[in-house]
Order: C-alpha cells, then sequence, then structure tokens
C-alpha cells in the first residue's frame, strides 16, 4: 500500500468517524453488484418493454439518433410546457413496476444503520436520490426508528412539520420528572420521491406499501431522470426536502460539517449547486465515494481543497491525486466504517 493510500484512508476514516455527518445516497449503494436496482445507464434497457408502443418509439428513436441516456431524450421529447408529456408518465409508471418486482439483501443499509444510530449527534440526516426502499426496510428489519415525513399507518400522509420535531424521554427520579433530548434521531429525505408515494387530487401526498399500486387517479411521486427534476423540486413534497437538504448545508441551525456522498456520479447539477454552495464554507468537507467518475467530473472536485475523492481508478486527497482505492468507495465497506 503507497503512502498516498494511507494517508487517504486515514483521513476518510478520521472524517468518518467525526461529528456533524450527513450522507448523500445514490444508486450505486442501492445496485448491489448488479443483484439490487439498476444504475441509470442500465435502465431503458430494464423498463422499455413496459412502456406503450408509441412512447417506447419515440424515447427509443431519440436514443437511436445519438441521445446520451434517458434522461437526454426525455429532454429532447418535453415541450416544456406546464403539463407533463406522456413520455415521462409512462417511464414514471415502468420504474416503478420494474422496482416493486426486485427483492434484494438490504444487509449493508443494516450495518449502515445500525452504526450511524449509534451516534451521539442530535440529528443525522441521509439524503438519497434513489426511489428505493431498502433504508426503510432495514430500518424495519433493524427496529431503528427513521424519520422520512410521513406519518399515518395504511395510507400515510406528509408532514414536513415532522422533521422539525424532537423527541424526548421523561425521567422520572426522587427530584421529580426530568425531561432529556433523544439523541441521535436518523432523518431520511428522499430527494427523488419514492415508490408508494402518491399525490391526491387535493394535492395531499401520501405513502402506501412499496409493493401496493398507487390509488387510482393519483400521481405517483417519483422525478425521472430529465432535466425537469430541477424545477420539480420547487413543488410539494419536494421543495420542503430541498429546503432541509439546503439547510444542513449552508444556513441551517444543525449544519453539518461533513458530506459523504457515496454512490453518486456528482453528474447531476441541480444537486451539485447545493453542495457547491456549502462548501463555500470553511468548515464543511466532502467525502465523495464512488466506483467511477467521468473525467471532467473528477477534474472538477478534485480541484476543490475542502474535498476527498476515492474510486477505483484515481483518488483526490484535498487536491492531492494519486492511484486508486480497492474497495473504500463501496457501500458494502463504508457501511462497516462509519
Amino acid at each position: 500500500m503507497s503512502d498516498f493510500i494511507k494517508r487517504l484512508e486515514q483521513k476518510v476514516i478520521k472524517q468518518l468517524s467525526g461529528q456533524k455527518v450527513g450522507y448523500l445516497v445514490g444508486a450505486g449503494a442501492s445496485y448491489l453488484n448488479g443483484n439490487g436496482y439498476p444504475l441509470a445507464m442500465e435502465l431503458w434497457d430494464k423498463i422499455c418493454d413496459d412502456i406503450p408502443d408509441d412512447e417506447q418509439k419515440d424515447i427509443q428513436g431519440k436514443l437511436d439518433e445519438g441521445a446520451d441516456g434517458l434522461e437526454v431524450a426525455l429532454d429532447l421529447l418535453d415541450d416544456g410546457g406546464v403539463n407533463e408529456t406522456p413520455h415521462r408518465y409512462q417511464v414514471v409508471s415502468a420504474i416503478a413496476k420494474h422496482f416493486c418486482n426486485l427483492n434484494p439483501k438490504f444487509e449493508n443499509h443494516t450495518h449502515f444503520l445500525k452504526r450511524i444510530s449509534q451516534r451521539t449527534d442530535e440529528i443525522v440526516p441521509i439524503f438519497t436520490l434513489n426511489y428505493d426502499p431498502l433504508f426503510e426496510r432495514a430500518a424495519d428489519s433493524t427496529r431503528v426508528p427513521i424519520v422520512d415525513g410521513f406519518t399515518g399507518i395504511e395510507h400515510a400522509f406528509y408532514d414536513p412539520s415532522l422533521f422539525q420535531q424532537r423527541i424526548g424521554i421523561i425521567q422520572r427520579s426522587w427530584r421529580g420528572p426530568k425531561f432529556r433530548l433523544t439523541q441521535n434521531r436518523i432523518h431520511l429525505y428522499k430527494l427523488h420521491g419514492s415508490l408508494g408515494w402518491y399525490e391526491e387530487e387535493l394535492k395531499t401526498i401520501r405513502r402506501c406499501g412499496f409493493n401496493i399500486e398507487t390509488p387510482e387517479k393519483t400521481k405517483m411521486l417519483m422525478i425521472p431522470p430529465q432535466r425537469r427534476k430541477a424545477t420539480d423540486t420547487m413543488t410539494i413534497p419536494y421543495s420542503s426536502l430541498w429546503s432541509e437538504f439546503r439547510s444542513f448545508l449552508r444556513h441551517g441551525p444543525l449544519l453539518i460539517n461533513r458530506l459523504v456522498a457515496i454512490g453518486y456520479g456528482m453528474r447531476d447539477e441541480h444537486v451539485n449547486d447545493v453542495i457547491n454552495n456549502g462548501l463555500s464554507r470553511n468548515n464543511l468537507t466532502l467525502i465523495i465515494c464512488a466506483y467511477e467518475l467521468q473525467e471532467e467530473v473528477f477534474e472538477r472536485w478534485s480541484q476543490k481543497d475542502n474535498a476527498i475523492i476515492v474510486t477505483n481508478t484515481r483518488c483526490s486527497l484535498y487536491g492531492e491525486q494519486g492511484e486508486g482505492h480497492p474497495d473504500l468507495w463501496s457501500f458494502e465497506r463504508l457501511s462497516r466504517e462509519i
């Protein structure tokens, strides 16, 4: 092991064990070496057969003409109007159908939640760009409570004020009752929506079981890979979730000092804008852990003196570049180091 890799490991592990850490989790953490949910580059091949013929031909046509992935193809078919195109709706429906048929193991997520539930911070935020329910299922399995903004039973309803609430325990003693605030509450912010989320006609946001079809005449709340997703984040429920994201990074009462991005390729500019804004603080460190990054993406973030990058082929430690690391970028390894 080279001196650079030794120093990189020591610094990353030290940062992971520090206080005021937040986590940004992308599709790489749910991929599970091909045994989990598909990556963006694989998505079209997985869902195309479930798209009606007309929309399928339109999307495939744009891809055949050179569109770089599903996101670009949907952008080319979007007229920019207020109303969504049928292509977008059909893609969301097909993604939901495909994801509902998957039931991968979530032991990495279980290890992850168990470890961060032992932290002493008041709130531990997890921001995820994924639709899958792996964190929720892992939380149920391990009996680790998480706050995701929903409350209720059969069809839970969304209440963003839940993120502002604090829970405590009343301790009884001979001196009388004493209130003690509960620490290490885990907040889960699904920035692009999720399986089971839907909107009723009266703009009520609800959540049903992950493998249950949403009720008729409701809108599934999943932002598909498309440029329009940046404007979607301005509407309920996304607006409140993104407000929380910005709050933890830039201007809130519970600022984090470390943001660990796991399995995220750093290509969504509406996400990167928030991160960049947060990095203007001199006490925020960004740790990017991904199997690989595109060349221009690596160069962009490696130039920042408060960023650490760990990939399979190249790494960067506060601007100093070196060789890749065999596994420190993986969610499996990180879930045991955190």
